[in-house]
């Protein structure tokens, strides 16, 4: 039996790690508090998801 391809984890990371830029920048965008909270919700759900260091710095 063979090894299951890395090409899919890969691609995963990837892809999270874009989505990840493009938070980041549209969090430091942000003009309005509640843009702020939207961008930090969905920071916190890829966090949960994906473990390591914090996405988002705690204030």
């Amino acid at each position: 039996m063979s090894a299951p391809s890395r090409r899919p984890e890969i691609r995963r990371r990837r892809t999270r790690a874009e989505k990840i830029t493009k938070l980041r920048k549209r969090l430091a965008a942000a003009s309005t508090s509640g843009d702020k909270e939207r961008f930090i919700a969905k920071l916190h759900r890829i966090a949960f998801v994906s473990p390591g260091n914090p996405l988002v710095k705690s204030e």
